[in-house]
């Protein structure tokens, strides 16, 4: 949408000076926050709300051998992931050109649309390719870090990407617990029918409440004539650090995630109560960072960012440590809790520090990067936590990861002391 009239100034001089994408779009942000949030939460319930009963959709489409149900639900469900670390680079580019809204909409109408057809798969390759789609056409959690991150005054972007991380977290958690009644009101494939409903209520919001000033001709291009950050403020070396912080945010929660019922049944949990135990568990680690996201958030406002993501990585380091030795399931759960408090500062101070370090025009391509770089994390922490706990012990799956956060926190350490020099 261009607006000339509210995109420029006149000073005394006589010389134009245009306003900024974030200057002219600060009557909208907190509408467009709103929808954000509730797009995301929606979305994400959508995705992840077929956890508990995708093995019996890979069983109807033909699978019977139970290490085969195991093995093809895995790749289903990891396939939206290795999607979006695909495209999310591509499509925060194309926000930087042709504006932010279009991305969410694109990415809430073909989420939508992928996600009834799921509904309708006839074969497992069906069911894998539709996930895969999903993946690379949609992210709308991800278009809406753009759009918060670009839009949000800077005083206040690390409260609002919490706030925003706090409704997809939100959705993560409420999705599993849809998943285990609906089906048994609308059957399986109605599931998807139904999540693909509420994704269209996300669509229709975002196309008739957000509202967006973009201007190709000066947004999409280098700023030159304003004081923006210029290129030579990019500090490549930052950014690098940062993803693979991001990275290993992702990697660090999903790392035990494939083996955590084998973990709690060598807790002494009995079989039947296994698979209970084990939801209960991994909601732990949601709900400890709905609790803190935004809490966090405006504290790296009030203090740095990088000061939180320091401190953050430390503390998850630290419980981490401790779950190696629990006796009781429940002593897992609350450690898993307070883990998830302390990771809840790391994804919204780290998008804060990245759409800080770059200039206008190139905050939607680096803030992709930045999702690519998570959801990386979230395809390769899996992997890895199995083959630790398959070739040495489950312990050491914790031990691995605390290490791995410890060392990224003091590479950021690092990093923060060379930028003051």
């Amino acid at each position: 949408m261009n607006q000339p009239a509210s995109s420029s100034l006149m000073p005394p001089d006589g010389h134009v000076q245009r306003l900024s994408y974030a200057e002219r779009n600060a009557p909208y942000w907190r509408r467009n926050l709103f929808v954000c949030v509730f797009g995301s939460f929606t979305t994400l319930l959508s995705l992840s709300m077929l956890l508990p009963f995708l093995p019996l959709y890979v069983q109807q489409l033909g699978v019977s051998t139970p290490s085969a149900v195991v093995q093809w639900s895995g790749v289903a469900f990891g396939a939206t992931f290795f999607g979006t670390a695909i495209t999310a680079p591509l499509w925060g580019r194309l926000a930087d050109r042709y504006g932010r809204k279009p991305m969410l909409v694109r990415a809430a109408v073909g989420m939508a649309v992928v996600m009834s057809l799921i509904g309708l798969a006839h074969n497992l390759t069906e069911l894998v390719v539709l996930r895969l789609i999903a993946g690379l056409i949609g992210g709308y959690a991800s278009a809406s870090i753009v759009m918060v991150g670009t839009q949000v005054p800077r005083e206040r972007s690390g409260w609002a990407l919490g706030i925003l991380s706090t409704g997809a977290l939100a959705g993560n958690l409420v999705g599993p617990l849809v998943g285990g009644f609906l089906p048994t009101w609308v059957g399986i494939r109605g599931t998807f029918f139904v999540g693909g409903a509420i994704i269209v209520v996300a669509a229709l919001l975002t196309i008739v409440v957000v509202r967006e000033d973009f201007d190709r001709t000066t947004d999409a291009k280098k700023r030159t004539d304003t004081g923006g950050v210029s290129p030579s403020a990019i500090n490549g070396g930052v950014i690098l650090v940062l993803l693979v912080t991001a990275m290993m945010v992702l990697l660090a929660n999903m790392s035990i995630e494939p083996i955590i019922t084998v973990y709690i049944g060598q807790l002494g949990v009995p079989d039947d109560h296994v698979a209970r135990v084990a939801g209960i568990v991994m909601a732990a680690s949601a709900f400890g960072s709905m609790l803190t996201a935004a809490r966090l958030g405006a504290l790296a406002d009030r203090i740095g960012s990088s000061k939180v993501i320091i401190g953050c990585l430390v503390a998850t380091g630290v419980v981490l440590v401790p779950q190696a030795f629990v006796t009781q399931w429940w002593q897992l759960a609350i450690l898993r809790g307070l883990m998830g408090m302390t990771l809840a500062g790391l994804l919204p101070s780290i998008a804060k520090e990245v759409r800080h370090a770059v200039a206008d025009h190139n905050s939607g391509k680096t803030l992709g990067y930045l999702q690519s770089a998570q959801f990386s994390g979230q395809v390769i922490g899996p992997l890895i936590g199995g083959q630790i706990g398959a070739h040495f012990s489950l312990r050491a799956v914790f031990f691995v990861t605390a290490s791995l956060l410890l060392v990224c926190a003091g590479l950021n350490r690092w990093t923060r002391a060379k930028q003051v020099r």
